[in-house]
């Protein structure tokens, strides 16, 4: 039998294993080892000697450490504290140390500071509510450069009519551009997930839509539980129905408009879509543009989704 070559180990997670630290996989913990593509990513995110840059799940550093070397500094989100110690250790008595912020804790529960720009392999299962959470995220950052699962990363940057366009396309494409940049293997991963990853590029779009994206949200995720039937179809269920009587009484509250006693939630949805002529049209083809004009032609109707 041929000899299975002994797997290399990085001095650093030598370093790590020495400690009794093992990867926690309900924090998604795979650490990014591979070099060539830590220095890529890095790259393509155009970082300046001037930025503040975002890290989200530093683990060991090994990305840290290389953009501590190109920016004025950088803040890291770790929710480990085993890691959060390591990471320190590693830049204790070096020029690195005062470079370095780090906030403990889960990212998606902590206020985030300005920051210019963010790099980061992100934990997988947190994807969808970081990503609104970044995009929502006030001061406007100038891009994100970040480390998704290969699906989700697909889901992201996919176009009306594909087979993964989707909610989530949608809602982030209204609120950024977004670039898929390189596919990247589980073998660059310490341990190696499950799934093949991709790196994106997000760029806010400065200034927003003039959307109130909470409404924008609530007009997508009807539309979008059945992307493939018609909208005039996926309007029709009675909790929808109810939910949009209960926002258009409300309105008609607050502007003193009269109820008729004979007034139906569901003409007056129909009406819209109508004369909109979008109630043959179905989510998995609409782009942006669709969306917003719907959205304007049900709000003007006093019909709101939030």
């Amino acid at each position: 039998m041929p000899k299975i070559k002994a797997e290399k180990k990085s001095r650093i997670h030598n370093e790590v294993a020495k400690q009794g630290i093992h990867f926690n996989k309900d924090f998604g913990q795979h650490i990014l080892k591979n070099p060539l593509i830590i220095t890529s990513m890095l790259d393509k995110a155009g970082l300046r000697p001037t930025d503040i840059a975002l890290e989200i799940g530093p683990g060991t550093g090994n990305m840290t450490i290389k953009m501590l070397d190109r920016v004025k500094k950088v803040i890291a989100c770790e929710i480990d504290t085993r890691l959060v110690a390591e990471l320190q250790k590693r830049v204790q008595g070096t020029p690195y140390q005062a470079k370095l912020q780090i906030l403990v804790g889960d990212v998606l529960k902590t206020e985030l500071p300005f920051f210019d720009i963010c790099v980061a392999n992100i934990p997988y299962q947190i994807s969808s509510p970081l990503v609104f959470k970044l995009l929502l995220h006030r001061p406007f950052f100038r891009c994100a450069v970040l480390m998704f699962q290969q699906e989700f990363a697909q889901r992201l940057v996919a176009k009306p009519g594909d087979k993964l366009y989707c909610r989530l396309s949608i809602n982030t494409q209204l609120l950024a551009r977004v670039d898929m940049l390189m596919k990247v293997g589980k073998n660059n991963f310490r341990p190696p997930p499950k799934v093949e990853s991709s790196v994106v590029r997000i760029e806010p779009r400065n200034p927003p839509p003039p959307i109130n994206f909470v409404e924008w949200d609530g007009l997508t995720r009807i539309a979008f539980v059945r992307k493939n039937k018609t909208l005039s179809a996926a309007f029709k269920h009675n909790t929808t129905m109810a939910v949009l009587e209960k926002n258009y009484r409300v309105h008609c509250s607050l502007h003193n408009k009269e109820i008729p006693d004979e007034f139906d939630i569901k003409q007056k949805v129909q009406d819209v879509l109508t004369a909109a002529e979008a109630d043959q049209m179905r989510a998995r083809t609409m782009d942006v543009d669709d969306f917003m004009k719907l959205l304007h032609a049900f709000n003007s109707e006093g019909i709101h989704f939030a």
